[in-house]
């Protein structure tokens, strides 16, 4: 399967979690009540920075005082330029991982409901409530990390001319896209006793269709309020993503023995 079917495998994921809205849309409705908080409170301090935009990007930028005033109007959009892709970028991550924990008994029926479509759910790894809470924990953190450094990178990068406009937003949304899809898949992994790395390595082998799944997810997250909607589908979307990249994934090789590498009875 080449490299753009396997990316529309991915998107198809998504399509897949929001044709629920059809087929079971009072729990969807319930996955969309965190999603909604959540929104309300982002999009109010979204416009509180935008409000105080010109002031903030003057203060990130002291050394613009100096100078012509083309250089220092210049200096200050693409220092407002790159803070708004910043905070977009950040909000996009924070939104996700704080809508998961605000709403975590509604997407865990979501996801449950997705997983018994597909077949059985996965068992009970019987592992004590506090272990796996604190795993989750890590998990999020070593994210929040990640997206911070990712973050922090592209608003750097963002005050480089041309390239801040152009391959910044490209870098953004692929970066954007496969750190949702690690964020979005840890109900299915987690369930299945698979830590952050193996989640990695897992969709890593997979990346094509994680990146075409987690992109779309990504670009609607940045339309106001289209997370309210798509934050359910993306969770049950993220389901199918992990058992594909479940079944996908190779196991390790077993190590050949006497029975595997002479099959035959001795003569």
């Amino acid at each position: 399967m080449g490299v753009a079917r396997r990316f529309g495998t991915g998107v198809g994921y998504l399509g897949s979690g929001l044709r629920l809205w059809l087929t079971s849309p009072r729990l969807m409705l319930l996955g969309a009540i965190p999603a909604f908080i959540v929104g309300v409170v982002y999009t109010a301090a979204f416009v509180l920075v935008l409000v105080n935009l010109e002031s903030i990007a003057s203060w990130a930028v002291p050394f613009a005082a100096q100078g012509s005033e083309l250089w220092r109007t210049a200096t200050r959009v693409v220092a407002a330029a790159a803070l708004v892709g910043g905070l977009a970028f950040a909000a996009v991550f924070t939104f996700a991982a704080v809508t998961l924990a605000v709403g975590d008994p509604f997407y865990e029926k979501i996801w449950r409901a997705t997983e018994r479509t597909l077949g059985e759910e996965p068992a009970d790894p019987g592992e004590p409530a506090w272990r796996a809470v604190a795993r989750g924990i890590g998990s999020g953190i070593r994210l929040f990390g990640l997206t911070v450094a990712v973050g922090v990178l592209l608003f750097a990068c963002g005050f480089i001319p041309v390239v801040g406009q152009t391959v910044v937003p490209v870098l953004g949304a692929v970066l954007g896209g496969w750190i949702l899809a690690l964020e979005l898949t840890g109900f299915a992994f987690e369930a299945r006793g698979q830590r952050l790395r193996k989640r990695r390595r897992a969709l890593g082998a997979n990346r094509a269709t994680a990146l075409g799944f987690g992109i779309p997810t990504y670009l609607l997250f940045l339309v106001p309020f289209a997370a309210v909607v798509i934050m359910p589908a993306a969770v049950a979307g993220a389901t199918l993503l992990a058992r594909h990249a479940l079944e996908a994934t190779p196991a390790s090789p077993a190590r050949p023995t006497d029975a595997t590498t002479n099959p035959g009875p001795p003569q």
